[in-house]
């Protein structure tokens, strides 16, 4: 669909393959009942850091227009420019692109669908916290 994806959404990208390198970590490692459970909180903890990305990237699509941040630089700019903290500060603000929603699917934006992802993978870890099976 040749979408392009805001410095927000490629944050999101990146949390999700977190939780799927996790989750291949862990099919590869074989853990015992504990083992699962700390792979279990690793999963929660992905998940969570995704989630929050995609809230925030749901808050700016719900702002007024008029209250919408400017759009910045690309993602590859500031990476060039900046240290690398400065860079997540940057785009944890979020910016006009960030905004924009440019697809959805019965009314849900692409970082709807991507936190009911991260939900879903919130409720997967959880289970394996509390109801580990070897």
């Amino acid at each position: 669909m040749a979408l392009e994806p805001c410095p927000l959404c490629i944050m999101q990208r990146v949390m999700v393959i977190v939780v799927g390198a996790i989750a291949l970590l862990a099919t590869l490692h074989g853990p015992t009942k504990m083992g699962i459970q700390i792979y279990g909180g690793l999963v929660v903890a992905a998940a969570l850091g995704g989630g929050f990305l995609s809230g925030r990237q749901l808050w700016l699509q719900s702002l007024p227009a008029d209250e919408v941040p400017a759009c910045g630089p690309s993602l590859d700019y500031l990476m060039d420019v900046f240290p690398l903290t400065d860079v997540l500060s940057i785009v944890l603000s979020g910016d006009g692109s960030c905004a924009e929603v440019a697809w959805s699917l019965f009314g849900i934006s692409i970082p709807g669908w991507t936190l009911l992802g991260f939900i879903g993978l919130l409720a997967v870890g959880a289970w394996q916290i509390l109801q580990p099976k070897i």
